[in-house]
């Protein structure tokens, strides 16, 4: 699931934050230093004047744009755009006191001391925050890996813009050449992984969240690249390109300082992955509280009956290919992994999934906790850090993804899942896994909050009712 840029305003929200505390902290100082220490809003005007100064800086943001390329642009500018934009905060200021005839109520003194004071402190907020932005974005272990695509002509030019943008969340993960195999080399550092007949392969196997194609006139094989990437859950960034004229989600933006059109199974605004994140935090903090009290009921039966550890921990595969440590309480016995080989002829699953009924690994109180699925409450610790999600689709496990076909990495497109389309549509009843990868594209295709909603509400019927599980 590919998350749309920011609009300016909001993507700076954290400066314009800073901007009012520094502006609000400047009208204060500045009624001190000429009225002593005297809490300046006691006095209803000067009050209403705090207000007026807030909303008329919001409204100065939206205007001249006060953030554009804020993060980028050097001292001199940023002391430039500072003195701007406290100058129209300023002059807009005395126009409102000016139209309300209230200008004989406030102390000019006061008002021209809180634009110098508000202009340094503003400065020195600015810089002080960029610098941690900036580390934060150079640090960032969430920053979205991209392969380049273009032709060998070309190529250096892109990769050279595009290592311009220090402070954009993407790294280059490496280039395909489209019109020759240049595998193993090098493009101002970055390395060339794959040519256009060993791409889907390495997009397969590798982390890749987007594919950038920079090309400069529209090849055949190109558009068939691109509909096997969305297919794979993969964004595709097209430079200014007629590709993907039948693809249904598509949109135009910024991709470092190229005109893109980006291409992908589903869109979601900042808002809508904000509101499912909160969502996630709340119901992991209530899914921990009751994983405590099912350890105390169930953490001593289950050493009973098969000495060694409560929990068990298991690699997984999450988004776009990054492995995580997924957690569950343990429902078999130790060696089920080992005997795992043994059962294979008994798997009652058509494709790359293993279950079975009556399995012999599971533990007698293993068998209630799955029909339950009270094992399964451990991962709302992976949900509280990040791995998971309550609602998504099920993590496959790393032997399974090594088998995985192209089509089969769609399901990686979203953020791993508690719950999904899957369980609440028959759970151990469906035993055809392709019919599991179409209900997850289906998912993440139609995705939206009120679905996720709708699917939190089926797993608490399926849970309460026993339906379906193994």
């Amino acid at each position: 699931m590919y998350r749309r840029g920011k609009s300016r305003w909001l993507k700076h929200f954290d400066f314009m934050m800073l901007d009012m505390f520094s502006l609000e902290l400047s009208f204060m100082a500045a009624c001190i230093f000429r009225n002593g220490f005297v809490w300046p809003f006691h006095d209803d005007s000067y009050a209403k004047f705090g207000i007026v100064i807030l909303l008329l800086h919001v409204c100065v943001v939206f205007f001249i744009d006060s953030y554009k390329n804020i993060v980028k642009r050097g001292y001199l500018i940023e002391i430039k755009s500072v003195v701007k934009h406290n100058t129209t905060v300023l002059c807009s200021a005395f126009v409102y006191l000016f139209i309300t005839k209230e200008t004989a109520t406030y102390s000019r003194i006061i008002i021209s001391l809180m634009w110098g004071i508000s202009c340094c402190l503003m400065i020195a907020v600015r810089l002080a925050w960029k610098h941690v932005v900036r580390m934060r974005i150079r640090k960032g272990k969430k920053r979205r890996a991209v392969l380049v695509v273009s032709d060998s002509a070309n190529i250096e030019r892109i990769i050279e813009t595009l290592q311009k943008q220090h402070y954009e969340n993407f790294i280059i993960s490496g280039i395909m050449v489209s019109d020759q195999d240049m595998t193993g080399t090098e493009v101002k550092a970055v390395p060339i992984v794959a040519s256009k007949d060993t791409v889907l392969r390495y997009v397969k196997q590798n982390v890749i969240d987007e594919v950038f194609f920079a090309l400069q006139e529209e090849e055949p094989y190109a558009e068939i690249l691109i509909n096997h990437f969305i297919n794979m859950g993969v964004t595709v960034h097209i430079q200014l390109s007629a590709y993907g004229n039948n693809i249904e989600n598509r949109m135009v933006e910024r991709f470092g300082s190229f005109t893109v059109m980006s291409m992908g199974a589903k869109f979601a605004s900042d808002w809508q992955l904000m509101v499912k994140r909160l969502m996630d935090v709340a119901g992991a903090l209530i899914g921990l509280v009751l994983t405590g009290i099912i350890f105390l009921m169930f953490a001593p039966i289950i050493y009973k009956q098969s000495p060694g550890p409560v929990f068990f921990s298991q690699e997984r595969v999450g988004r776009n290919g990054r492995t995580f440590k997924l957690y569950k309480f343990r429902s078999m016995y130790p060696d089920a992994e080992q005997r795992k080989r043994e059962l294979l002829g008994e798997n009652k699953m058509s494709g790359l999934m293993f279950k079975m009924d009556d399995d012999p690994r599971i533990i007698p109180i293993g068998k209630f906790m799955r029909k339950r699925s009270l094992d399964e409450f451990p991962q709302f610790w992976n949900v509280l850090r990040g791995d998971m999600s309550l609602v998504g689709t099920r993590p496959p496990t790393v032997d399974e993804y090594e088998q995985y076909e192209l089509h089969h990495k769609m399901r990686l497109a979203a953020k791993p899942g508690i719950t999904g389309m899957w369980q609440v549509s028959g759970r151990s009843n469906i035993v055809d896994f392709e019919e599991i990868v179409a209900l997850d594209a289906k998912y993440i295709s139609e995705w939206d909050l009120g679905l996720d909603v709708k699917i939190l509400w089926k797993t608490l019927k399926v849970l309460a009712e026993g339906e379906g599980a193994v």
